[in-house]
């Protein structure tokens, strides 16, 4: 006898690299984002969206010359053969909107943005494709002060966050003083044949952090096998171009006047280093006058960001040590978190498209990577929102009747629900518990002769339930359970709720 052929299904699974975000992470993250939305907004940005495709020739240098351009971006052909990219941040598809509406925008244009980005890489612990950014840009704005207000803007984000000062720190940095030490050593900013040098020495300065100097020197040098065997192609730098480069990273100093004052001495006499120590100065004056001490936002000149098209200021933001020693258990180690925003000027993004150089500048702030920290070190501010009244169905032949009840409580602004399952009312308890709710309405024969429905207070009932010693305590009880008239419902069901939300900071 044949066997009969089994029915192929898919198996259920995610992609690499990819991950679901359940309901309790969703509501701690839109509360976060409101949080950071509005401190752009009291900064006068003013919100835009753009899509999550691109032509990919917009996207530009994150791109390899190849005929699938898939390196670093997940791409699709159209039914006109043009190829399409997910962006793979907020700034390119940015770029692109400026320049396809520049005449009608304001000068300066200030906007800000959030959503997922995707990026086709390889994934690692904590390391997505797809995460969520929010940036706010400025642009047409050539002076320092607009890279200030972005260092402000990280600063007072994260205190918003709960994040107090000396917690975190924003660091600040010049391409244009990096520009200066490479050129000493003979690798000159746009000179023919230095651009993949140059790129190299950024993103091998860029990993100091994971790295440490002796991975840089590495990769400023023949290169570097990591753990898992991968080899990178070093800049092969001589060894006089290494100590120039490493010398540069550890120039920081204590005081944000200290470092610019070392950083000017290590390129005297380069043009465009000088005009990059004289950016950080004036920045510096700019956010004294502001506030914003050492502690909140210092000059680090290990800070490059690996990014090509960045051309002046570049600044990132991290939460410190003394946060994760203070949230530490005993014995228990939390991770390094990185940075968790970060951005720079980028005035040379808008002129692939028209041609001629737009001052723009603007900040990132990995919302993903940073909800991940606040997490961990409990800051989160986890959603305390109540799950949904649930008006469970004790009768299948009512429910017009159990309809009414929770439309009536929904006009009244409470989040409710009727029960749309087929259960028993053991069931119906069991569900209205998983979803957190705070209270169920029931309603059967006997309540309904009486004109009445039964409240039961499963927050309450819960915790009287732990001093309950057997049934016959818990029946005499009742715990939380009362009848109100079916008029009262929704007064009754308020002052439950009201009981059990918390109270203001």
């Amino acid at each position: 006898m044949a066997k009969k052929n089994k029915t192929a299904r898919p198996k259920a699974r995610l992609p690499r690299g990819l991950r679901d975000v359940a309901a309790a992470e969703l509501a701690s993250e839109y509360a976060m984002l409101e949080k950071i939305r509005a401190v752009y907004d009291r900064y006068g940005f003013e919100p835009l969206e753009t899509p999550a495709f691109e032509y990919t020739d917009a996207l530009g240098k994150f791109l390899p010359d190849q005929d699938r351009p898939n390196a670093g971006v997940f791409s699709l052909q159209d039914d006109d053969e043009q190829w399409l990219s997910l962006r793979y941040d907020l700034t390119a598809p940015l770029a692109r909107y400026v320049a396809q509406n520049y005449d009608g925008l304001p000068k300066p244009f200030r906007r800000y943005a959030y959503g997922p980005v995707w990026r086709n890489e390889k994934p690692g612990p904590g390391r997505f494709r797809q995460f969520v950014q929010f940036d706010a840009d400025t642009i047409g704005a050539p002076g320092v002060a607009a890279d200030a207000e972005c260092c402000m803007l990280l600063a007072e984000t994260l205190e918003q966050l709960g994040i107090e000062a000396g917690n975190y720190i924003v660091k600040l940095n010049n391409r244009k003083i990096l520009d200066g030490v490479l050129d000493g050593i003979g690798i000159a900013p746009g000179a023919d044949g230095d651009t993949a040098k140059r790129l190299t020495v950024l993103r091998a300065m860029d990993k100091l952090d994971r790295l440490g100097l002796d991975g840089v020197k590495d990769l400023l040098g023949k290169g570097r096998k990591d753990a898992s065997g991968d080899y990178t192609a070093g800049a092969e730098l001589s060894a006089n171009g290494i100590d120039r480069v490493l010398g540069f990273l550890e120039a920081t100093a204590a005081t944000r006047g200290d470092t610019v004052k070392a950083l000017a001495g290590l390129v005297s006499g380069s043009e465009i280093g000088e005009a990059g120590v004289q950016d950080l100065a004036e920045m510096d004056d700019l956010l004294t006058a502001a506030g914003f001490g050492d502690d909140q936002v210092m000059i680090d000149a290990s800070v490059v960001r690996g990014l090509e098209y960045y051309t002046g200021p570049v600044f990132e933001a991290e939460l410190t040590e003394k946060i994760a020693r203070a949230h530490s258990d005993d014995g228990v180690e939390l991770p390094r978190f990185g940075s968790v925003g970060s951005g720079g000027r980028y005035d040379g993004l808008v002129a692939r498209f028209k041609g001629i150089e737009v001052p723009s500048t603007g900040v990132s702030i990995g919302v993903s990577r940073l909800q991940a920290a606040l997490t961990a070190l409990g800051l989160s501010g986890k959603a305390a929102e109540l799950g949904p009244v649930v008006v469970l169905v004790m009768d299948k032949e009512e429910l017009p009747r159990y309809q009414r009840m929770v439309q009536a409580l929904r006009a009244a602004g409470v989040r409710s629900e009727m029960y749309l399952g087929g259960s028993s009312m053991k069931a119906q308890m069991k569900y209205a518990d998983k979803r957190g709710a705070p209270c169920v309405v029931i309603q059967g024969g006997d309540e309904r002769e009486k004109g009445e429905v039964q409240i039961k207070d499963l927050i309450e009932g819960a915790i009287a339930a732990q001093h309950i010693k057997d049934n016959k305590d818990w029946k005499a009880q009742r715990p939380a359970q009362f009848s109100v008239p079916e008029d009262k419902l929704i007064a009754a069901v308020q002052e439950v709720l009201q009981r059990h939300t918390p109270k203001p900071a």
